[in-house]
């Protein structure tokens, strides 16, 4: 009875060890196989790193493969989205947050922002632009804020008929040496950099006039009138952008009873248009009385 109690016990243990057996056997193949292949791949790389060294015509030929293969996969991945996504776009935006600003050009940004019909974000950039460079250039940053009011109503894209262009509608072909160091005359377009010609052809203006009104006067390129309506346009514009700056209660410019006279020098060259009111400047008037702001004319 104990011998033939004794017999499956025997027979279960055999197939146990039997299949250890088996297990054992395939690991080792597997460990073997994969250790032999790896080796063998390491070898591969070696001889190919060792070839490519040697010859530097056979790197490359495979270096320029290698980038061949990288870009036709990074086409294939943006091929079928025409909307993909640019991390660095944000790089490219002329904007900042007004709430980062000194209490003056915050409070400048959003007037402006509300006259204007602007976004804060990127006026914040041109106030904050318009304050450096006026100091630098020893120019009321509101006046130069007024400029670019009166010219553009602070759209970049703006071009007058007779070719000025920008926020400060800086006439391109006759200044286009000033773009130079912004990288050529699409540069205008850009609003910082159009701000800063602009205000270096003010700040010339105005120098050679003597005064701020004969600078205006030769900035806008009054030819056909004294350009008085360009200048108490500009003049009014800058007392209230510097009446929210200060925080006082906003200044009326009045004009001078005469207009002033001031003779170009012979090589001046004009910043925008000729003087009249007409085209760009009809339009720009127009929509100042219906801001209510005064508009003279001559």
């Amino acid at each position: 009875m104990t011998e033939n109690n004794s017999r499956p016990h025997q027979s279960t243990s055999g197939a146990v060890a039997s299949l250890k057996a088996a297990v054992r056997d395939t690991y080792q193949g597997f460990f073997d196989i994969t250790h032999n292949g790896l080796a063998l791949l390491g070898t591969l790389l070696a001889v190919a790193l060792i070839t490519l060294s040697a010859r530097a015509d056979l790197r490359a030929d495979a270096e320029g493969q290698l980038l061949g293969w990288l870009l036709q996969r990074q086409e294939a991945a943006t091929a079928d989205d025409v909307y993909a996504a640019e991390p660095t776009a944000i790089d490219r935006v002329t904007a900042a947050q007004p709430s980062n600003l000194p209490k003056q050009q915050a409070n400048v940004t959003f007037w402006l922002s509300n006259k204007y019909r602007v976004a804060p974000e990127p006026l914040s950039v041109l106030v904050a632009e318009a304050f450096a460079v006026g100091e630098r250039a020893k120019l009321d940053p509101t006046l130069i804020l007024a400029v670019m009011a009166v010219e553009s109503r602070f759209n970049p894209f703006a071009q007058s008929p007779v070719g000025a262009q920008g926020l400060m509608q800086v006439l391109t072909r006759v200044h286009t040496d000033k773009y130079n160091d912004f990288g050529g005359q699409l540069a205008a377009f850009d609003p910082v950099s159009n701000l800063r010609v602009g205000a270096r052809v003010l700040q010339d203006a105005v120098k050679r006039a003597g005064s701020v009104e004969g600078g205006l006067r030769l900035y806008v390129g009054a030819v056909t009138s004294d350009g008085s309506w360009y200048i108490n346009r500009v003049m009014a514009e800058h007392l209230r952008i510097q009446s929210v700056a200060l925080g006082k209660p906003m200044q009326r410019y009045v004009p001078q009873p005469r207009a002033t006279q001031v003779v170009a020098p012979a090589d001046a060259a004009p910043a925008a248009r000729p003087a009249a009111p007409t085209g760009h400047d009809a339009e720009a008037e127009a929509a100042a009385k219906q801001a209510g702001e005064p508009v003279t004319q001559s």
